[in-house]
């Protein structure tokens, strides 16, 4: 099973919410954007553990993204089998989750608001539906596709209102899920088997980036973000260049490389481009000998003909 990368959209939330001013007007917005995707990818780490132990017998893709019919879709983990695919969703909720049946309808209640959200079934059916189109266009669809929630966080109350055991065949804690995975392996046994390995290989070799537009969604421009060279001991903007070297005056932290951050920050929202000019405009320098320098050193290359640096592949 290979290690779960952090999600692009986690990583460019990280580099934006620290360079936004206080008085921008929708900074609780990408505040709450933020905390909702590293809240996520904490619950997709602690599934990973209980997943790991199926790693020696199936293949296990962390953060698959697909594209399919002009559109991307993206799935948790896909695991597969000899015999099956398996999608599975992981949900980290604090408080009481209600799964009701009768309305079709999914909520969390936190002990203070009951608040609806998408119903997560919902969203695997449809994800098992466009795997089902990007194996069919490919003619790999030669074995059953199964989905299933799981609940990362074990302080989590799950309520169904209805047929709960429609919910429980799909929805289970974590720790659940490898023996649901098995219980249903072992009916499948008088199909014939195919090899899991190569269908993994062909998904992971179209695998892409999910990513989006986090600036425009949230109406932020570059001009709009601080400028400077982040600490990375007490986070503080503006570390100034000393003898080749970057230092904090507000903790004294001396780095030789806290300039890289600063680049690939500038990068993840900028669209993966900088000039010159505006390398010494965002690290706050005056020589552009030094910016040179300091790009050719974080692994960029130079496009002469748009006078622009690009991230190597």
């Amino acid at each position: 099973m290979s290690k779960r990368p952090k999600p692009l959209i986690l990583q460019k939330y990280e580099a934006l919410t620290p360079r936004i001013p206080q008085n921008f007007p929708r900074l609780s917005e990408i505040q709450y954007e933020l905390a909702k995707s590293h809240k996520g990818y904490i619950g997709e780490i602690k599934v990973d553990y209980y997943l790991s132990m199926l790693a020696q017998r199936y293949t296990i893709l962390p953060d698959v993204c697909l594209k399919v019919n002009g559109q991307t879709f993206q799935i948790d983990n896909l695991l597969i089998t000899d015999h099956a695919i398996y999608l599975i969703e992981v949900k980290n909720y604090n408080g009481k989750i209600i799964f009701n049946t009768i309305l079709n309808q999914f909520t969390r209640d936190d002990g203070e608001n009951e608040t609806g959200f998408h119903h997560p079934i919902t969203q695997v059916e449809f994800q098992q539906i466009k795997l089902q189109n990007w194996l069919q266009e490919r003619s790999l669809l030669n074995r059953p596709i199964y989905y299933l929630i799981a609940i990362s966080n074990p302080e989590t109350i799950i309520e169904v209102i209805g047929n709960q055991e429609a919910i429980a065949k799909v929805v289970a804690r974590g720790e659940h899920i490898p023996k649901k995975i098995m219980d249903i392996e072992q009916s499948l046994t008088d199909r014939s088997t195919l090899p899991h390995q190569k269908l993994g290989y062909e998904i992971k070799r179209e695998c892409i980036n999910f990513d989006k537009d986090i600036m425009a969604k949230h109406g932020v421009k570059m001009s709009d973000l601080l400028p400077g060279v982040q600490c990375p001991e007490c986070g503080r903007l503006g570390m100034e260049r000393i003898y080749a070297n970057w230092l904090c005056p507000r903790c004294n932290k001396h780095s030789k490389h806290a300039h890289k951050r600063a680049i690939y920050d500038y990068l993840l929202c900028s669209g993966n481009a900088i000039s010159n000019k505006e390398c010494m405009r965002f690290l706050k320098i005056n020589s552009r000998s030094l910016a040179t320098r300091l790009l050719q050193s974080s692994n960029l290359a130079y496009q002469k003909e748009h006078k622009i640096w690009i991230k190597l592949k």
